[in-house]
């Protein structure tokens, strides 16, 4: 069947396949949780590209969430590494914080890659990213917030699905721990973006002004944070 990959900002890479005898244009995810739409024979490229930048935040919600593969010394957000330790003795998997390294403990009759022993992995890891988010966050947030000139009545840091944060009309920020896996240049763009809504609760002409004055080529920068994920990454 034929098909073309496109690589959309507001997406990420987007497959379109023709299908002969589809009557219809349909959407979803492949095996590895990229989107795709699948068109009929007689229907050109562009209109599958369209249909999918319409359905853009439908894909942001319900798009898979790909569970890593976590393996020793595995980086986890800015200052944590991931330790697995063989514990003869244990009967179940348990995961501590034991300073900047989240350990993995295991009994002999399993291994690192047992889906047991990842998922508790991944539990160690989201607990790693709420405390580095809780430290460095909130303090980052207000060095913006000065150096810019914006005030906010609070800030709380909490894992968020879809969203890297968010205000309210109280201009109260909630911040998402998975940013502590995103390049600090991208952290700020979040955090810088989360104060201009204090004074533009919309995407107006006006929010994108105030946001380019504090963040000169913000629009630019959003396209690379398109590129990540809020879910628990490794490197």
């Amino acid at each position: 069947m034929p098909s073309k990959t496109f690589e959309v900002p507001e997406i990420g890479m987007l497959t379109i396949t023709k299908r002969s005898g589809s009557n219809s244009i349909r959407l979803g995810f492949d095996s590895k949780g990229k989107p795709r739409v699948s068109i009929p024979t007689w229907v050109p490229y562009q209109a599958g590209l369209q249909f999918a930048l319409k359905r853009a935040d439908w894909i942001e919600k319900h798009q898979p969430e790909q569970a890593p593969h976590f393996k020793q010394a595995d980086r986890i957000g800015k200052a944590h590494r991931l330790i697995f330790s063989i514990e003869p003795l244990n009967k179940t998997v348990q995961v501590r914080q034991q300073g900047s390294e989240v350990v993995v403990k295991y009994p002999s009759t399993m291994a690192s890659t047992d889906p047991e022993v990842q998922k508790v992995a991944e539990r160690g890891a989201k607990k790693a990213l709420l405390k580095e988010g809780e430290q460095l966050l909130p303090q980052r947030l207000r060095t913006l917030a000065d150096k810019h000139s914006f005030s906010f009545r609070s800030v709380s840091v909490k894992q968020l699905k879809a969203k890297w944060g968010s205000c309210n009309q109280n201009h109260e920020i909630t911040l998402n721990y998975y940013l502590m896996q995103l390049p600090w240049n991208l952290i700020d763009y979040v955090l810088i973006h989360e104060l201009v809504h204090t004074e533009h609760l919309n995407h107006s002409e006006a929010f994108w002004k105030r946001f380019e004055q504090a963040l000169p080529g913000a629009k630019k920068i959003r396209k690379e944070l398109k590129t990540y994920k809020t879910s628990v990454s490794v490197s």
